[in-house]
């Protein structure tokens, strides 16, 4: 009915266009729970969870987004345990 009838044609284009809108705000999300996810594993390796890691980058002044973060744990791991530790110093910093 799509290829034949205006209406159904001009209503099927409308929904793949509400189909879309949704899925790129989807598609963000998705990514940064990823990154998450994999900065989590990463710094649950190297003694820390996922919420202590981001409040060490806090504390420290460390501005690194989630994706690169999660890039760094993948392919740069001493390079992300030597993050892991700038928080872990900031922590027990802030805990005096």
């Amino acid at each position: 009915a799509r290829s034949k009838v205006y209406r159904v044609a001009k209503q099927a284009v409308i929904k793949a266009g509400q189909y879309a809108y949704r899925d790129r705000r989807q598609r963000r999300r998705q990514f940064r729970r990823l990154w998450i996810v994999r900065i989590n594993a990463e710094a649950r390796n190297n003694g820390l969870s996922y919420s202590r890691m981001i409040d060490g980058l806090n504390k420290a002044g460390i501005e690194i987004d989630r994706k690169v973060l999660s890039d760094i744990a993948i392919f740069d791991k001493p390079a992300f345990a030597q993050i892991a530790d700038q928080a872990k110093a900031a922590i027990a910093a802030a805990a005096k």
